[in-house]
């Protein structure tokens, strides 16, 4: 099955958001083996969308949709797409109910055109939307299967991910099952990874092993299909220590970790409390592990020392060693952790300074970052980047290579990493 993804909005062409819906569906149709050749994007037209249409039936037999579900004029894509099939649409009375039901709820007056977004295509499987109010579809016909998704993400994952994708992976897999897991990697560049699991990417049968990258990280899927899931996972166990075998050392987590996700797995499960004191990255440090569930159990706090007097003044770096050795430098970044440790009595402190751009800070070149990190009674590591890029691509940066590294240092005292 090959599959095109159509994103509907003229917001997308315009620039006024970023069309990352393409993006998560591409990665979850690869998990079922589905090809996606082409990515489009059209506006709140209908003659345009017809048009779009008509290419995409020409080349892919599964055509997925984004937008234009909701209850405006301007949201037009189960109205042509019914247009262009010859199909009515009809009132979905499931759809009709939580509609209603949301507005009485909130106390508030449901405007006629709220009745729309229940309207589906007579003959789909209606996909549910449990975090909005436009159910998605399910259409096939002798030649095409078309899935129509609502645009907001918060909608439009868990719709694909719990409604479609199961649909879609009973068409695929010919009775069989289609199994994922995902590795992944923080210290080490998409190519040098590749080129470690050369090998293995040009012996690929089953399982299938795809590397992708993004935002400093790097990870591998690999997907088996079999009968059974055990016996899937009897096919993916083998490639995935072949894999760390080659490149364990860089493995962070898997599937949906994150880098601060597992971080808090780590301080959490084993009680290590945890303060930051911040320049460069102002905050962002806090605010990466304060997304987590529980953290509050071992994230006590922090300071944002941006200026060098409140370094100096509130979190007690001497002014003395900074006139030595600079604001940007492994020294400050060292003290910084140690300081924010002794005042928040925490079993960790973080450090991060440095030179974020556009221009140099500290007599250090832009790009130019430290991180300190203190833990219990040990003398305080420091670790070096030299960053190229947008100022706050450097923050985020800053932020994750901290993370790594308190990883590393934790696995390295015998704490469980995976």
């Amino acid at each position: 099955m090959n599959a095109e993804i159509i994103a509907v909005g003229s917001e997308l062409l315009l620039g006024q958001i970023v069309n990352t819906n393409a993006r998560f569906i591409s990665s979850q149709l690869s998990e079922l083996g589905i090809n996606v050749f082409y990515h489009t994007v059209v506006g709140d037209n209908p003659k345009r969308l017809e048009e779009v249409i008509e290419h995409a039936e020409k080349r892919a037999d599964l055509i997925v949709f984004s937008g234009g579900l909701g209850p405006t004029k301007d949201d037009l894509t189960k109205e042509t797409i019914a247009k262009h099939l010859g199909v009515p649409l009809e009132q979905n009375d499931d759809a009709m109910e939580y509609i209603t039901t949301f507005f009485e709820k909130r106390n508030r007056k449901m405007t006629e055109n709220n009745r729309k977004q229940a309207l589906v295509l007579k003959g789909c499987e209606v996909l549910r939307n449990e975090n909005g109010m436009a159910p998605g579809m399910l259409f096939e016909n002798d030649t095409h299967t078309y899935i129509l998704l609502p645009g907001p993400p918060k909608e439009m994952q868990p719709m694909f991910q719990f409604e479609a994708k199961p649909k879609l992976a009973k068409r695929v897999s010919d009775g069989g099952l289609i199994v994922s897991h995902v590795l992944r990697f923080y210290g080490i560049g998409e190519a040098e990874l590749e080129d470690r699991v050369q090998y293995l990417l040009d012996a690929q049968t089953n399982p299938t092993i795809a590397p992708l990258a993004g935002d400093g990280e790097v990870t591998l899927r690999i997907t088996a299909k079999a009968d059974t899931e055990e016996e899937a996972w009897g096919l993916i166990t083998p490639t995935r220590q072949e894999i760390l075998d080659l490149v364990g050392e860089y493995l962070y987590g898997v599937n949906d970790d994150s880098l601060s996700s597992k971080l808090a797995d780590m301080l959490i499960e084993n009680k290590i409390t945890i303060s930051a004191a911040e320049s460069l990255t102002a905050g962002l440090f806090q605010s990466e592990l304060a997304a987590n569930p529980g953290i509050s159990e071992v994230l006590y706090g922090g300071m944002v020392t941006y200026n060098e007097d409140v370094k100096v003044n509130q979190l007690g770096v001497s002014r003395e060693l900074i006139d030595k050795y600079s604001v940007v430098s492994a020294e400050c970044a060292a003290e910084m952790a140690v300081r924010i440790k002794e005042k928040f009595g925490t079993d960790l402190g973080v450090g991060l300074t440095g030179a974020a751009g556009p221009a140099e800070h500290g007599g250090r070149a832009v790009g130019t970052v430290w991180i300190g990190i203190a833990y219990g009674q040990d003398e305080p590591l420091t670790y070096q980047l030299n960053l190229q890029g947008m100022r706050n691509t450097n923050r985020i940066r800053a932020v994750k290579t901290a993370i790594h590294h308190i990883i590393q240092l934790l696995s390295s005292k015998g704490y469980r990493k995976i």
